[in-house]
């Protein structure tokens, strides 16, 4: 059954944000066929960076897992823009690629990142399950907590 994307981030109490500008010299997104591949994404809002700082540290788990879902409804935002704002055209998301700020040694960087991961299958469904990366890092663009690139197959 495919899904209507826009009505379930109503669902979930959700927006999507404009896209933010680019924080260096690329473009939020590129195409390539039936591939769209997405720049990486930080928890900003509106140009203000909502999470920053190491999780773990700064920032409990619940904490980062919202930071990485804000991380996705950027990515979203992007690919609407890619896709002239129809969502539902989305195949497939293939992978995403999760960076946690955080100090060596914390164990939770993937249940981090589950964040952006769930939101892609309560969006998609099944076409929102993924492979991915998670990494932890020790600084991100702008302060930020999380950053999260993606690549989706759109028809």
């Amino acid at each position: 059954m495919t899904r209507n994307a826009e009505a379930q981030l109503r669902a979930l109490g959700l927006e999507l944000p404009p896209v933010p500008p680019a924080r260096g010299a690329f473009k939020p997104y590129s195409r390539s066929g039936s591939l769209i591949f997405l720049a990486g994404q930080i928890c900003e809002w509106n140009g203000e960076v909502r999470f920053a700082g190491q999780v773990g540290v700064m920032h409990d788990l619940p904490t980062g897992q919202k930071a990485a879902q804000l991380c996705a409804l950027n990515l979203l935002a992007s690919l609407s823009l890619a896709l002239d704002g129809e969502l539902d055209r989305v195949v497939c998301c293939h992978r995403l690629g999760g960076f946690v700020c955080a100090q060596p040694g914390y164990p939770d960087v993937p249940k981090v990142v589950n964040g952006a991961s769930d939101l892609m299958f309560a969006v998609f469904g099944e076409r929102g399950r993924h492979a991915r990366t998670a990494v932890g890092v020790a600084t991100l663009p702008a302060g930020a907590s999380v950053e999260v690139d993606g690549i989706f197959e759109v028809s």
